[in-house]
Order: structure tokens, then sequence, then C-alpha cells
């Protein structure tokens, strides 16, 4: 469970807070193996032992005073008394991990039974888009054999088609059945018949283990739903428009109730892959993709706000059914026409799952994608909790997650992998804040209870295990704690001193999604500008580096670059990049609503330094393939040419470009050999990222060198004119001092 925080000494009051310019708050990656500083957890068992403040029910830790028959808790101070069993428990503190470690992992009682080694099995649906192109169906295919080679044994699996009709394919006899339902076209109806009803789900579900050579024949038989098909199933509408043939949302639907009809007594998991290849367009659930061609001409909207929000609740409704019954949704949306991502984003986001974004079947790496998000360990059935001392408090909380209804800071995700990353900023509980004096310290405790499945081989001791036990997988149920203490900064000095950019960066991302969603982009925009300018004033005020003469600030000496203060040095150029990335650029500058949503899912789910390559690209230079020349470039033309190095190796999170500049020596091997340290590097970063990367290799003189031209930023204009301005970064340090100005004034 890595956290971190955007200062690592905590503002003293409101009006610290306040008149630092610094945004609070903490990111949260509760499924990592170890802790930001790469410390794992101390493992135990008695989970349930653990005692629990009586007060505000934080969890019992190494930060509490423990008397003999007592414990002072460490977050309220309230004093809890011990049972007779703790009290033993306690008295041999090298015993319990509770004793040992401030981060701890224990185990809680599961019931043993038949029932439960069932449940452990994880249900993974693959509902496939017939409505759409060969093409589309191949990669979807290969996608598919990839996923089968990664899934546990012990694992389910069902085959769904969906088209005007849903289709269920029974794989576990010697020929493939698919049985098909048709789905009515009217955006008010459901299906006539229960799914469970068309085949029982256990004859859906196929073991992994012994079907998948029969599941791999099957899809081979996946074909396109023809025109004529589409024409007849779906019919024409009232005005003679054919009315489309993909009917996603009733088959959701019906697919989510399928696999919760028998949530808690079949599995423990289950989860949807849904491969789409264009808009629903079709029955419950369709989508009227012509406001993205009709947006300027009918009612004169601004063209970034129109297409952001949801033009329907249909699948956010869907979504919280989903979580309801345990169901986690995967999307797979592969096509280059609008689809309205803005809309179905709610189904894959809130269930715990991921949104996948792919413009063309060529250069897709969804088969790659999917083979990674299934190797990796994930926890399901997630309950996060984020509980604070008694002085402040969480604000807002961002992710992917569902809150819960009842109860405040409580977060449910279905499914999260080590990656899943949430966060929370603070606010203070009263205008008094922390004391001044050492014995109150602000204390955060994150509780995350989730699920894991436990292959047989990690479960059987190696005696007197039968074999017809280690058949079965074991569901493990489990309890995460990590408890963390900050110091607290006496002046704003030391706040600064402590500030973490890329933990501020995840905060303000969090933060511009919202007002862009609520506001439109350009009003993400202006909050970023707005936040930098009111940082800046701040910093040259602590510092007193504004002169007044005759009453009037002297421009000159105002610094926008933080040239006094190393923590903030980064912050300029991560604004200046964030305005100019794709999640915040205009809609006339060609950015796709689409792929501005994927954003969006993407950047709120990274964790801070995955985030910080996504924004402001990592450029190195190579000597030659095998030595490294300078480690980090600024993103120009200049840094590349002052530079001399003849190979540079960019790092863009979902893009890894080689570039080797036209005056390299043409005896330099291109591309860079397999042994090399370039490619160990580049082997390494593929390999520790949550998504494939694309990689490519230009050569400077030879080959289109646009791709990595286009990442050389700080010689681009930021204001959304799209004209390009030899002085882009240096323009806009400028007009941030010509704001700051203003501002103090």
């Amino acid at each position: 469970m890595a956290v971190r925080a955007t200062v690592s000494r905590f503002p003293i009051d409101a009006d610290a807070r306040e008149g630092s310019g610094l945004l609070w708050g903490v990111t949260v990656a509760p499924f990592a193996a170890a802790d930001e500083n790469g410390q794992s957890p101390a493992y135990g068992s008695g989970g349930d032992l653990l005692p629990r403040c009586e007060n505000c029910w934080a969890y019992f830790n190494t930060y509490c005073e423990l008397e003999q028959w007592s414990w002072a808790c460490s977050l309220c101070g309230n004093l809890n008394g011990l049972s007779s069993n703790a009290i033993e428990r306690y008295s041999r503190p090298q015993s319990c991990a509770e004793m040992m470690s401030s981060f701890v992992d224990l185990e809680l009682p599961q019931e043993e039974s038949d029932a439960a080694a069932l449940q452990a099995c994880p249900v993974y649906v693959a509902a496939v888009d017939l409505s759409s192109s060969e093409e589309f169906l191949e990669l979807t295919k290969s996608a598919l054999l990839a996923a089968l080679e990664a899934l546990a044994p012990g694992s389910l699996f069902g085959l769904a088609t969906f088209s005007h009709k849903l289709g269920l394919y029974d794989v576990q006899g010697p020929i493939p059945v698919v049985k098909n339902v048709f789905i009515p076209p009217d955006a008010e109806g459901t299906l006539t018949i229960e799914l469970e009803d068309v085949m029982p789900l256990l004859q859906f579900l196929a073991p992994v283990d012994t079907c998948k050579d029969r599941i791999a024949s099957t899809l081979e038989t996946l074909r396109p739903t023809t025109s004529w098909e589409r024409t007849t199933g779906a019919g024409q509408g009232l005005d003679g428009v054919l009315l489309g043939g993909r009917g996603f949302g009733v088959a959701m639907e019906a697919l989510c109730s399928y696999l919760g009809s028998e949530y808690g007594n079949t599995f423990a998991l289950a989860r949807i892959f849904a491969f789409l290849s264009g808009p629903p367009d079709y029955g419950a659930g369709q989508l009227d993709t012509r406001r993205y061609g009709e947006q300027y001409a009918s009612k004169g909207e601004d063209a970034d706000r129109a297409l952001l929000p949801e033009q329907t609740p249909f699948y956010k409704d869907l979504a919280a059914v989903a979580v309801q019954v345990g169901v986690c949704v995967d999307i797979f949306a592969v096509t280059n026409e609008y689809t309205d991502l803005a809309s179905l984003k709610f189904l894959s986001i809130e269930s715990g799952g991921s949104l996948f974004f792919y413009t063309s079947t060529e250069d897709s790496t969804l088969p790659q994608d999917m083979y990674r998000m299934l190797s990796r360990p994930y926890a399901f059935g997630c309950v996060l909790r984020l509980r604070t001392s008694t002085e402040f408090k969480p604000g807002n909380s961002y992710g992917h997650f569902f809150p819960d209804p009842q109860y405040e800071n409580v977060q449910h995700v279905i499914c999260c992998d080590s990656y899943a990353t949430y966060a929370y900023d603070f606010v203070f509980e009263n205008n008094i804040g922390f004391s001044r004096s050492k014995s109150d310290v602000p204390t955060l405790q994150i509780a995350f209870q989730y699920s894991v499945v436990v292959p047989p081989q990690e479960l059987s001791s190696s005696g007197g295990v039968s074999t017809s036990r280690t058949k079965h997988h074991s569901l493990q149920r489990r309890l995460r704690i990590r408890t963390v203490q900050f110091g607290v900064a006496q002046d704003i000095h030391e706040l600064y001193d402590s500030c973490d950019p890329e933990v501020v960066l995840s905060l303000l991302v969090h933060k511009v999604i919202l007002a862009s969603l609520e506001e439109g982009v350009r009003e993400g925009r202006l909050l970023l500008q707005e936040w930098l300018v009111i940082l800046a004033a701040q910093y040259n005020d602590a510092y007193k580096l504004v002169q007044y003469s005759n009453g009037n600030s002297i421009r000159s000496q105002i610094d926008v670059a933080f040239s006094q203060c190393p923590q903030l040095q980064p912050l300029p150029r991560l604004i200046f990049a964030l305005l100019r990335n794709p999640l915040l650029r205009f809609h006339e500058e060609g950015v796709h609503p689409d792929y501005r949503i994927y954003l969006q899912c993407l950047f709120s789910a990274l964790e801070p330094s995955s985030l910080h390559r996504a924004v402001y690209p990592v450029l190195t230079s190579y000597a030659t393939p095998d030595k490294q020349a300078y480690p980090r470039h600024s993103l120009s033309r200049a840094a590349l040419l002052t530079s001399g190095s003849p190979i540079f190796f960019l790092d863009a999170f979902t893009v890894l470009i080689v570039f080797y500049s036209s005056t390299a020596d043409p005896t330099l091997p291109f591309p860079p050999p397999h042994d090399c340290l370039l490619r160990t590097t580049i082997n390494k970063l593929k390999k520790e990222r949550s998504i494939t990367p694309k990689l490519i290799f230009i050569r400077g003189g030879h080959d289109d060198a646009s791709v990595f031209e286009n990442f050389l930023i700080e010689e681009q204009d930021v204001d959304g004119s799209g004209l390009t301005s030899v002085m882009g970064f240096v323009s806009f340090l400028e007009d941030i001092t010509q704001k700051v100005l203003e501002f103090i004034k």
C-alpha cells in the first residue's frame, strides 16, 4: 500500500494552508505490494481479533500507547480497555504483526466448506460485438486467446455475443451450441426471458482447465452479423431510417443479472470483458451519436462542454447494479467512429473495471493489454476506508470506485490491481489546526479489506493433504492496514520544502477533470492557470521577493520559476505540459471527445510517477546504445541541439520513442541491438507498465519524425490558438508573471 502526500509536513492550520497556495492531500495505491519506500507489510492472521477504538473505530497500531490493561488510540486519543485474549496476545509482541509494523496484512477467518471452494472460482465472461468487421473480430479473438493463457487454473469462462440479439454459447459439449435471444428494439425494452431459462449458468460457464481448446475453436466460429440480418432483425424506424443493430445496453443489463443470480453461491468474482466496435444504437441504452456531428449547427453549445457529460443515466444506473451483484466490467472500444464514451465510461470505472480505447485494429495492443491485465495479481470485493486524527478530515475523494451510500469516506471497489490509485484532499476540522507541541501528530489510517483467490499449492502443507482437496482454489479474505504519521511545518518555507510535485499534479488532474466535466474544458484550463498564479504570488510574498517602488511592485523581481525552492521548480513545466495535453486542448484543435474521455479515465487511475510521464515525458540521451549520456532533458529542440548526443529515448507512458538524430554516426546500429543497455531499459519499462506502450523507432533525416517532434512542447504556444511560437514555455512564464502582478495589485 503506497501512500504519498502532496506535502510531507502538513500545514499547521487553515491560514497556513491558504497562505501557501499548495494543495493538501494524498494518493493511495491500496493493493500495491509494497509501500512508497519498497517495504512490504507484516503478514499475519487474526484480523478479526485486532482491537478497535470505541470512539472512532480506528484499528490498534504501533503508534498507539499500550498499557498493561488498556491502549490509547493514536488517531483520537481515546483510552480503550483490552480483552484478556488481547492482553495475552500482546504479552508476546514478536508473535503478532500489528506489534511489529504500522503496515500489516492480516488474514480474516473464512468458512471452510465445499461451497466456499466453489465460490473461489473466478468467473470471466467475454461479450463480443458482432455488429462489427472481420478485422475487429480477428483482433478480439487474439485478445481472448491471450486471456485464456493468462487465466488462473480453476477459472470459469463464458462466451456471449451481441448485435440485435444476445447469444450464449455452451462450449462444454463435443460441439459448441449457441442459443440466441432477440433484443427488443425500443429504448425502454428488456429481454422477455431470463437468461437462466435460456441456458443454466453453470452450463454457460466452462472450466478453463478442461475446455480451453473448445473455447478457442468456438471463437473461430464467430462471424460479423450481415447487413441483411441486421435489416430484418432490427427493422426500420418510423421515418424509414435503418435502426442499428448493436444492443449493447440490454446485453450488459442481462449479463449482470445473469451472473448476479447465483451471487454468493457459485463464485466470488465475476468480470465481464465487453468488446465494442461502435456506439450502442439499438434497444435500451442506445446512444444518439448525431450530437457529435450537429454540435455547432444545433444549439450553439460549447463543443468542449457539450460532449463531456453523459447523455443518458442508463450506464451509471447499470454500474450501480453491477456493484451490487459484484460484477466488474472492462470495456474495450476498438473504433474510429464517435462512440460516446462519456456515457459508457461509468459502467467500467464505477464497477472497478478499466476503459481501453483503440482507434484502429492495425496497431492495437489489445491482446498484450488483455494478457498483462489478467496476469497481474488483483483483489476483489474490496472496501477502502480512510480515517484521520481529529484535527482534520478528508474533503473530496477521487478515483474509480463506488462510494458507500451509507457511510462517509467508505469506497467499494469490485476489482483492484496493484496499480489502481485513489486520491483524497484534506480540510481542517476547525480553526485551531495542529498543536505546536510534538505530542499530537497528524495521523492517517487506511484500512483495505479484500479477497484474493489462493492457488492450492500455496495452501497445501507437505503432509496429509488429499489430492482431491488440492484441486480446489481457495478464497481468502484479508485486511490490510497502514497507519502513517506526518510532521507539521512550522513555517511556509518548511511547507514548500516538503512538497512532492508529482502528487500535487495528481490532485490537480483530478480537480481539472471534474471542472471540465461540470463547466467545460475552458473552465478546467482557467482553474489550472489560476492555481499556478496564486501559488506563485504566495511564494513571492513568502520569500519577500516583491519590492515596491512608490506603491507599485517592480516586475523584474517577480520569480515564477520558483528558483529559491527546488521542490516547487517542476510545477510550472508540469502545468504548461498539462495545458498542452489533449486532456485540456480545445475541441477545435482536433481532439476527439472519446479520446479525451479515455485520457480522463486513464489519468485518474495512474499513480503519481506514471502520471508525470504521461503529462511531461522523460527525455534521455545516449552516446551509444550501450552508454547513457544525460538522464533528463527539457522537451525542446534547443535541448536536443545543445546536448550533441546522437540517440534520444522518450518515455511518454503510452508511447516509447527511440530517435536517432540526422547527424548521428551512420555506423551506430539502428534499431538498437537486443542486448544493449537501451533495449534493457525499454524492456524493463514495458514490464513495469500497467498498459502496453507502443514502441517506435525513428531515424532522423530518413523517417517521418513528427511523432517525436510533437512531444517537444516547450517551443509550442499554449494559448490554444494552435499556432506554434518559438517562445512557447518562455512566453507562458511571462504571461504568468503578468498575471501574478495583477493578482498582487
